[in-house]
Parts: C-alpha cells; structure tokens; sequence
C-alpha cells in the first residue's frame, strides 16, 4: 500500500538571517519574538500566536498551524517553525526582492514569508489568507513588530485574488499553497494579473505524488508487517478524504512548469528536491495527535474511526516502537519555482 501521509512539509535545517533593521525569531514555545538590532539591551518582545488565542474557537487552518501540525507538542512546533527558515529565505532569494518593493503573499498563514521580506526592506507586504483568524494574528504580529504602517490584509484565495489591483506588485509568493487549490491554472492566471511587468512569482510546494507513485508495503513509512489488514483500513480512512485526484496530488513539478507557462509567464525555472531516507525516531504521542494537513484527521482519530478497542491496542503494540526508534522510510519531495511576468 503506499505511503499515504498527504502533507504539506514543514522541517529543514535551521538558518538564522539578520538585518539592520527588524530581527524575526521564533521562541522556544514556538511563538514569534522580534527586536530592532538597534536596541540591543531588549531582550525581545513576545508576540502571540495561534496556541496563545483561546477567545474563540480557531478555524481548521489555525488550528493546523497551532496544535495538530505539531502534535500539541510545544518543543516540536518550535523546530518545525524553525526549520521552515530555510524555505522562507530560499523563496525570497529567489524572487530577487529588492529593497522598498511590493511583495504579496498568497496563503500568508503565520506570515513566515511575508514577515521575513519585511525583515528584508520590503516597501509593503499585502498578507492574503482564506482564514480569518490568520489574518487577525498576521495585523496583531504586524502591530507588535511595529511594521503595520507597511502591511495591508486581504481575505482571498490564491485563485480569485480580489481586493489585489493589476500590476499592483513587484514580487507574489505562496509556501505550499496550491497543494489546498483545485484550480492551479486559475491561481497561476491571478498572480500574473497581480504583477506588475517584470515582476516575479517565487512558490515552494511539496510534490506529493513523488511518495505516493510507487506501492509499498506499510503504514505512512513504516512496516506493517502483521498487522497490515488494520493499517488498510486505517489508511482508507484518509483515502476517502483525499483520492487521487485531490488537489494535494493532482499535479507534480512538471505540471508547474507547464501551468506557469500556460499563464504566459516567461523565463521560469525549477528546482526539484527529493529525498528518501530514514524517519527520525518521534515522539508516541506528537505520532498519535498530528495530522499531516489541515483536512484530515490525527492519526488517533483514525485509529478511533476504523478499529476496535481491541485492535487499536494491537496496532499500537506494533507501531509505537517503530515510532519511537525511528525504524521507517521517508519519501518526500518538493519543488522551487520561479517565473518573470513579460514587460
């Protein structure tokens, strides 16, 4: 059976960039923090987050973000967070961002990227969500770090990007976005229209096919060897939320490329990464409370919907510690695009 965790990535090794103007950190409980680089005494202001918001229930996205990505695990959502670094800065390197130009950020979530062009000179940054409640904490952040003068919020999906004016923006840019999109032509079409001649779009999107292309035995990377009739059926839990032709699996990189030009974007470039390695040994319970996107459940949840009391002990007997000592192979790839709108 295949590898059937459908998920937007979240982990590389850690960077830590600087400027002379604003300093974007993440706290070990996973919270931002910032601090100008001119007033070294402070030792940084605490800006909330999405786990700090109780006020009213968050919606799936949020939630995501806050608790279920990481399992409810603090010390995990901060490296998750911290490991999204790397990604931030690649895509910003690679939209050529200059200095007190116009940056849109589609699917802004937490803000990671458009945060970080801020950090880097960005004139304005037009933060874009579906969420609501990831608008609000982006304007909170905003207010805190002391930038809101150099922001504006739109709610709007990456395939109808309204309140977005034409040739309004220097640079778009998404972080595994159009992986939640069922029209990616139409999402490609809006940031064209968005972008100013000359302008760039710079996307990070993980290649979900690359681990589910191939059949293998196992239950999301691990053995199964035993109990392999429990983890099909906990398996067609997902299955049945996300079939083959859902938007998380509907393309690859060669359809990315194919899209931006069909939009008539031009020169574009790709960059595919993939990796097949060993799983790190984790945590039971982050394992059992984490989902791997915002539309499906924890693997706890699943287990509860398609077995038995009885059988779930017996699957657990036999993951936890495949689990806890790492003894499964991980299958992910992504992909780097970036695309010049012709003058």
């Amino acid at each position: 059976m295949p590898h059937s965790r459908v998920e937007a990535a979240t982990s590389c090794p850690p960077v830590v960039r600087s400027t002379n103007s604003l300093r974007i950190r993440y706290s070990e409980s996973g919270g931002l923090t910032s601090r100008s680089v001119n007033a070294r005494p402070d030792p940084g202001l605490s800006v909330r987050h999405p786990v700090d918001v109780e006020a009213k229930k968050r919606d799936i996205w949020a939630e995501w973000l806050a608790e279920r990505r990481s399992g409810g695990d603090s010390a995990v959502r901060a490296k998750q967070l911290e490991g999204l670094a790397p990604v931030r800065d690649k895509v910003l390197d690679r939209a050529r961002l200059a200095p007190g130009e116009r940056l849109l950020d589609v699917g802004c979530g937490e803000g990671l990227i458009g945060f970080g062009a801020l950090e880097r000179g960005a004139g304005h940054v037009v933060f874009s969500d579906i969420s609501d409640d990831l608008l609000e904490f982006c304007r909170a952040t905003a207010e805190s770090l002391g930038v809101l003068e150099r922001c504006s919020f739109v709610r709007a999906g990456a395939e109808e990007l309204v309140g977005v004016d034409d040739a309004s923006m220097d640079v778009v840019t998404t972080r595994s976005v159009l992986i939640y999109v069922s029209d990616k032509r139409r999402a490609f079409t809006e940031a064209l229209r968005v972008l100013r001649p000359d302008g760039r779009i710079s996307l990070f999107e993980p290649i979900n096919r690359f681990g589910m292309d191939e059949r293998r035995d196992g239950f999301w990377g691990y053995p199964s060897n035993g109990v392999a009739d429990l983890a099909e059926r906990v398996e067609a839990v997902y299955g049945q939320i996300q079939p083959p032709d859902d938007p998380m699996l509907d393309f690859d990189e060669r359809d990315l490329v194919r899209l931006a030009e069909d939009a008539g974007f031009f020169p574009i470039e790709l960059e595919l990464q993939a990796e097949v390695h060993a799983i790190h040994p984790r945590s039971w319970p982050v394992f059992l409370n984490s989902s791997g996107n915002p539309k499906i459940p924890t693997i706890a949840e699943a287990m509860e919907q398609s077995l038995t009391p009885e059988e779930r002990e017996r699957f657990a007997e036999h993951l936890r510690p495949l689990v806890e000592e790492g003894r499964g192979v991980s299958r992910m790839a992504c992909a780097y695009l970036t695309a010049v709108k012709p003058g």
